[in-house]
C-alpha cells in the first residue's frame, strides 16, 4: 500500500475522506480501461487527488502544531486570548470570532474577545478598548439552565454548535445577534460555537466563530473537517489559557505572600511599613527611568518587564528581617526607650532628689531657728540662697537629660562628663541609697550620635543579614534569582564600608545601587519616624551629596535621580509641607513647594 493511501486511513471517518472517495469513484467510472486494466491517465489523475489531499491533511495538522507551540510560548493573557481568536479565524477563513472565559464564581461566561474583520471592529485583547458587555449567564434566576443563549449552552454541554445560517436556526435566541446586524448593517450568517476544555477536562470557556468564507469571500457554512480541527485548537488553547492564568494565579500568590510580611512589619511598626512601600516604589521609578534613558552612560543598563518584576519583588522584601526585630529597638524614639520611655522614670528620680534636698534644707533651716547663733538672719538667707542655687542647678541638669535623650545633637565628651557627674548623686529610695542615673541609663544617654547603643545598632544592621537568610531559604525560580542579592545589598557602600558583607564598588549591581539610593533617600526624608522630625529637603540633597563625595553610593545614579526631576517630584508626593523648599545642584534650581 502507498505511503499516501496509508495517511489517508487515518481520515477515513471525515466527511472529506468520503468526498474524495466518491470523487476517486467517479474518476474510476468515468475513466479509461485498456485490455491491461486501467489506464495510466487516469491511474495518476487518482493518485493525484489522494496525494493532494494527504498533503492538505497533514499541512493542516503541522499548522495546528505550530500553532499549539505558539499559544504554549504566549505569557501575556490578553495577548494569548487574541491570538487563538485570529488563529482560529485564518483556520476557517471566518470574519468573525468571540472568546468568552467562564468567570470566578462560574455562573456566567465573560466577553475577552470581539472581533470582526470586514467591520474592522476589534475589542478586548490588546486592542486597548475594554468589552462593556455584562457576563453571559449560565443559569437563569429560577436556577434553571441558560439553554437560550448559544455560548450558554454549549459552555453548560460542552457539545459543538455548527449552525448554517442563525435566522433560519430554532431553539436558541439570536436577538442580540440580530440587533448588532440592523445596528451595523452587517449581516450573521453561519456560526460555529465550541467549548474550550483544559487538561482536567474542564470547560473554562467558549470559542464562536461567525461566518466562514469561501475564496470568492461568499459566507459559507463551516465544514464538519474544520469543526474537529477548532475543537482541538480549542482544546489545545485552553491547555494554554490554564497554564498562563496558573502562571498569573502563582504570582499573585507571590504578590500576597509578599503584602502580608509587609503586613506584618507594617504592624510591628507603622514607620518600617511605610519605609517599605516608599523604598520599593522609589527604588522602580529610579530604574524604569534609567532603563528608558537615553543618555550614553546609561545605554548598557537595560530592563525588561521580568526583570523590573524582580526588582519590585526584591524592593518589597529588602526589610523582611525586620520581622524579627523588636519593636522598641526599630521605634526607638528616644535613648531610653524600650518598652516605653523611661525618661520619666529619671525625671521622677530628679523630682525625690528635690525633695530630699528640700527636707534637708528645711532641717537645716530648723536647727538654725532654734539656736541663739547672732547672725541667725543673715545665715538662713544663705540656707534659702544656696538651696535656690541648688534647685536651680538640678532643675538644669533635668532639662539637660531631657534634652540628652532625644539623640538630636552629637553627644560631645564635655557633655558626656557633666553627665556622668549628675549620675555619682546618691537619692534615697526604700531605705537604700541609690544612684541617681543607674548604670544602663548613663550607658544610653551616653550614646553619642542618634538613639541606639552599639548593641542596639547591631541588631537593627543584623535584620539585613536575616533578609538574606530567609531569602535564600525561598526556592527562587530562575527570574526571581537575583531577588535576594539585589535585596541584600541595600545597605553596602561602594568603597567597602558597608555591611553585612563589606561588598566593593566592582561587586555591587546596578538595581542594588539603586536600591541603596532609594533606601538612604527615603530615610533621610521621613516624616514619620519616631526618634526624628523630617529634614528639609535642601537639607537632604546635601546629606545625599556628602555621601556621593565620601564614595559610599553611585554618583552617576544620584546625579539621574536629581537631574530627572525625580527627587523634586518624590518631596512633592511624599514630604510634608514644612520640609518643601528649594535646592541648587549643578547650577539649576529645583524648587520643590507646592
Amino acid at each position: 500500500m502507498s505511503s499516501e493511501l496509508q495517511e489517508l486511513l487515518k481520515y477515513s471517518e471525515q466527511d472529506a475522506v468520503n468526498k474524495l472517495l466518491n470523487d476517486v469513484v467517479d474518476k474510476l467510472r468515468r475513466g479509461h480501461y485498456t485490455s491491461e486494466g486501467l489506464s495510466g491517465d487516469t491511474l495518476d489523475t487518482v493518485v493525484d487527488a489522494v496525494k493532494s489531499f494527504t498533503e492538505q491533511q497533514v499541512g493542516l495538522k503541522k499548522k495546528l502544531t505550530r500553532i499549539g507551540s505558539a499559544l504554549s510560548a504566549e505569557r501575556n493573557l490578553d495577548a494569548l486570548l487574541e491570538m487563538i481568536v485570529v488563529e482560529a479565524m485564518n483556520f476557517t477563513n471566518a470574519d468573525g470570532g468571540t472568546l468568552y472565559i467562564k468567570t470566578h464564581d462560574e455562573k456566567g461566561i465573560a466577553f475577552k474577545i470581539l472581533q470582526t474583520r470586514s467591520l474592522n471592529f476589534k475589542m478586548g485583547g490588546t486592542s486597548g478598548k475594554a468589552i462593556p458587555f455584562p457576563p453571559v449567564k449560565l443559569f437563569k434566576d429560577d436556577g434553571s439552565r441558560n439553554e437560550q443563549q448559544v455560548s450558554a449552552h454549549v459552555a453548560l454541554s460542552g457539545k459543538t454548535v455548527n449552525i448554517a445560517d442563525v435566522y433560519e436556526v430554532e431553539g436558541f435566541d439570536f436577538q442580540g445577534t440580530k440587533a448588532f446586524d440592523k445596528n451595523t448593517g452587517y449581516r450573521s450568517k453561519s456560526m460555529m460555537v465550541v467549548a474550550m476544555r483544559n487538561h482536567e477536562d474542564e470547560i473554562i470557556g467558549v470559542l464562536q466563530l461567525l461566518n466562514a468564507t469561501d475564496t470568492g469571500g461568499n459566507v459559507i457554512a463551516f465544514s464538519s473537517d474544520y469543526q474537529e480541527l477548532i475543537e482541538s485548537l480549542a482544546s489545545q488553547a485552553a491547555v494554554a489559557i490554564t497554564n498562563t492564568q496558573l502562571i498569573h494565579d502563582l504570582s499573585a500568590l507571590l504578590d500576597s505572600f509578599i503584602q502580608v510580611i509587609a503586613s506584618a512589619i507594617d504592624e510591628k511598626s507603622p514607620y518600617t511599613g511605610g519605609h517599605i512601600r516608599r523604598v520599593a516604589e522609589l527604588t522602580q521609578e529610579i530604574a524604569r527611568g534609567l532603563s528608558n534613558s537615553n543618555e550614553e552612560k546609561w545605554q548598557p543598563f537595560v530592563m525588561n518587564e521580568d526583570e523590573h518584576n524582580e526588582l519590585r519583588i526584591a524592593g518589597w522584601m529588602h526589610d523582611i528581617g525586620k520581622i524579627t526585630t523588636p519593636e522598641y529597638v526599630v521605634d526607638k524614639a528616644t535613648k531610653l526607650e524600650t518598652i516605653y520611655d523611661r525618661i520619666n522614670t529619671v525625671l521622677a528620680k530628679f523630682e525625690i532628689f528635690k525633695r530630699e534636698l528640700e527636707l534637708e534644707h528645711l532641717k537645716q533651716i530648723q536647727k538654725l531657728s532654734s539656736s541663739r547663733a547672732k547672725d541667725k538672719k543673715a545665715k538662713i538667707a544663705q540656707l534659702e540662697k544656696e538651696f535656690a542655687d541648688r534647685l536651680k542647678q538640678v532643675d538644669d541638669d533635668a532639662s539637660f537629660i531631657k534634652v540628652s535623650n532625644i539623640g538630636g545633637e552629637f553627644m560631645e565628651q564635655g557633655k558626656i562628663d557633666r553627665l556622668m557627674k549628675i549620675a555619682e548623686q546618691k537619692i534615697k529610695m526604700e531605705g537604700n541609697e541609690l544612684p541617681l542615673l543607674t548604670e544602663n541609663e548613663v550607658h544610653n544617654l551616653s550614646i553619642k550620635r542618634g538613639t541606639l547603643t552599639d548593641d542596639e545598632r547591631i541588631v537593627i544592621q543584623n535584620h539585613v543579614v536575616l533578609t538574606i537568610k530567609m531569602l535564600q531559604k525561598l526556592p527562587w525560580p530562575k527570574k526571581l534569582s537575583r531577588v535576594t542579592e539585589w535585596a541584600g545589598g541595600h545597605h553596602e557602600k561602594l568603597d567597602g564600608t558597608g555591611y553585612p558583607n563589606g561588598l566593593k564598588a566592582e561587586q555591587l549591581s546596578t538595581p542594588a545601587r539603586i536600591m541603596a539610593v532609594a533606601d538612604i533617600f527615603e530615610a533621610l526624608t521621613a516624616a514619620d519616624r519616631p526618634y526624628k522630625p523630617g529634614k528639609k529637603i535642601s537639607e537632604c540633597i546635601k546629606i545625599l551629596l556628602f555621601m556621593v563625595k565620601d564614595n559610599h553610593i553611585d554618583k552617576d545614579i544620584v546625579d539621574f535621580f536629581i537631574k530627572s526631576g525625580m527627587a523634586q517630584e518624590y518631596a512633592k508626593r511624599e514630604l510634608k509641607d514644612y520640609q518643601l523648599d528649594t535646592f541648587t545642584y549643578d547650577g539649576k534650581e529645583y524648587d520643590c513647594r507646592k
